[in-house]
């Protein structure tokens, strides 16, 4: 074993102990029996069925052939040319894959154009803390999920993170972006490409036997149960610490980004009776899907060395800002997941970003005047800064191909 991964083993080797079921047992075990009401979701009924046994079947079987007729590598190249929400699609394409993207690029009936405007201008103007929760705490967090961790990490792009991380991005990004589901965004298109992904990785996980022996008898991956996992790592987690930070949000807002987030959940296969309609309804969710399947792995904390090793170098190169990145993640998801993360302890900076970090939201707010801004407080945005355009440039560099194989031993 090499010196870094003896090190962090060590480093998590409690954490790692202290639950060790959740290494060889389902994360799903460890919640309630499903009881989230589906009159609180979008569509205001539902079936009831545990969201852990449904997937998404439809494109499941339709990449399932594509697969198996290797047509992967074809429809990879058509797809690239494919970048703008109201692009015809690309000549070529598989009539029954082109058949199921019509019908999978239509927003659905209930999407409200005044709210995805309100959104991008929220997008706009909080985009720092949107960027910041969504890309580091919500990695953080994800690679806490173990169904997810070990999907990523034994999944083609497990092989390259810092492809793999740029190609999550772009989704984050479109969602992000002032013309997301305008005709010349592109929200509607990695969506779809997303969806296709998530279809061909179920197909091909399975396969694998590194993945089958960590599933925890999980026979298929990203179940619609482990997709709202993630999406409470994202509009869930985000809106929570943005109103711990007191950051100022209308309720109109506050509704228009809940609502983007809602459109996307539909958009990437998620059925509308598990979308929920509220931020109360989310929050209900979050805490029976999300909260009960967190805990520790050893991908999870490989994932997370690269991901913040990645963040430290762009920041600065030689990663001596390494400490800050660590002592600023630990800060946004807290000291359990931190731990099980792996995540080093770094009290001088750990002590500076929560002095610091508040009174910078505070500032930037116009609620406080420079002056009461502690002069450490810039080092930490820099870094912040850096770390926004590295990922943004990543995130429209990238192409998000359909995976043809798992990662290889």
């Amino acid at each position: 074993m090499d010196e870094l991964s003896r090190r962090k083993m060590l480093l998590t080797g409690g954490a790692l102990g202290a639950v060790g079921a959740l290494g060889v047992a389902s994360p799903a075990s460890a919640r309630s029996v499903w009881s989230w009401a589906a009159s609180g979701s979008v569509a205001g009924s539902g079936a009831g069925t545990d969201p852990q046994w449904v997937w998404d079947e439809e494109a499941d079987r339709l990449l399932g052939a594509v697969l198996d007729r290797g047509d992967v590598p074809k429809v990879n190249e058509l797809l690239r040319t494919w970048t703008r929400n109201d692009q015809p699609l690309p000549a070529g394409l598989p009539p029954d894959l082109r058949q199921f993207m019509e019908r999978a690029r239509q927003l659905p009936s209930w999407a409200d154009r005044k709210k995805l405007e309100t959104a991008a201008r929220f997008n706009e103007a909080r985009g720092l803390y949107l960027n910041i929760l969504n890309g580091i705490g919500g990695g953080m967090l994800s690679t806490a999920i173990p169904r997810e961790a070990r999907a990523v990490y034994y999944s083609k792009g497990g092989a390259d993170m810092e492809d793999r991380v740029a190609k999550t991005s772009k989704l984050g990004f479109a969602v992000g972006a002032l013309d997301a589901y305008r005709p010349d965004g592109t929200c509607v298109v990695e969506a779809v490409k997303t969806r296709m992904v998530h279809a061909a990785v179920r197909n091909l996980l399975p396969k694998s036997p590194s993945w089958s022996d960590t599933s925890g008898g999980q026979k298929i991956p990203i179940s619609l149960a482990d997709m709202l996992v993630t999406w409470h790592t994202l509009p869930t987690y985000a809106m929570r610490k943005m109103r711990e930070w007191k950051v100022p949000i209308t309720s109109a807002e506050s509704d228009a980004h809940l609502h983007v987030w809602q459109v996307t959940a539909h958009m990437l296969g998620i059925r509308d009776e598990y979308i929920p309609a509220s931020w109360e309804a989310a929050e209900a969710q979050s805490k029976q899907l999300l909260d009960p399947v967190l805990g520790p792995t050893r991908e999870g904390v490989e994932l997370t060395d690269i991901l913040l090793g990645q963040l430290a170098e762009q920041t600065s190169p030689g990663s001596v800002d390494r400490p800050l990145v660590n002592a600023f993640a630990r800060y946004l998801v807290g000291d359990r997941i931190a731990d099980w993360d792996g995540i080093p302890r770094e009290p001088f900076w750990e002590s500076a970003v929560k002095t610091a970090w508040p009174p910078l939201v505070a500032f930037r707010e116009g609620l406080i005047k420079l002056p009461l801004v502690p002069k450490i407080a810039w080092t930490i945005d820099e870094a912040a800064r850096k770390y926004i355009l590295f990922y943004l440039s990543k995130g429209r560099a990238i192409h998000l191909d359909i995976p043809d194989a798992n990662r290889p031993a």
